[in-house]
């Protein structure tokens, strides 16, 4: 479900998705590998979701203190949470002209319901050439964790349960949901902020 039917919504430059900044620019020419912006254009989509998952690492698989929230921070650092992952993502992608949007999940924080909520970040992105929106999550793998690229059979990082009150959020929004972004914004310290701040709805 789309939250906006206006397609130039999910390519348009934001704050957060900075992508006219010259590292992201320099990214997406490193990941287009001189196709043309009409060329390949699976290909590309597919590059950027794996450079992201692979080479961006997530704060708190590393466990570091550093938030980052813009797409050229989360470049610059080579590190971020989902929210800020997602960012990356989609500037990357729409730096490309390829329109991108966000999606979430409620899961909990740890593996049981007594670990309490969080809202979970990942993408969606319109592939043209089969005119349909696929999700993808740039989250990172570990153990436990394989979040893979496909246009037919999503596989994403983390199955929703809904016995455990989980939740698989339907719409795809054109913008970073604004809690994700203000818990980014306010907080100083990004493993206090996963473990206690992040929130638990969108």
């Amino acid at each position: 479900m789309l939250e906006s039917n206006h397609i130039n919504d999910y390519l348009e430059e934001t704050d957060e998705i900075d992508f006219s900044h010259p590292t992201i620019r320099e990214q997406i020419e490193l990941l287009a590998d001189g196709s043309t912006d009409n060329e390949n254009e699976l290909a590309f989509i597919q590059s950027a979701f794996e450079y992201v998952r692979d080479e961006i690492a997530h704060s708190w698989d590393i466990q570091s203190t550093r938030i980052t929230r813009k797409a050229s921070e989360v470049l610059l650092w080579k590190e971020g949470i989902c929210y800020a992952k997602s960012n990356l993502l989609a500037a990357i992608l729409r730096g490309r002209g390829i329109p991108a949007g966000f999606c979430y999940q409620r899961l909990t924080l740890g593996d049981t319901p007594d670990t309490g909520y969080c809202v979970h970040a990942l993408n969606a992105v319109y592939v043209s050439g089969s005119k349909k929106w696929i999700r993808l999550d740039a989250r990172g793998n570990k153990e436990g964790i394989n979040a893979q690229f496909s246009t037919e059979e999503e596989r994403l990082a983390f199955p929703v349960r809904g016995i455990f009150g989980e939740i698989d959020y339907p719409t795809i929004y054109s913008k970073p949901n604004a809690k994700t972004m203000e818990v980014l914004k306010k907080n100083t310290s990004c493993l206090n902020m996963y473990l206690n701040k992040l929130p638990t709805d969108i």
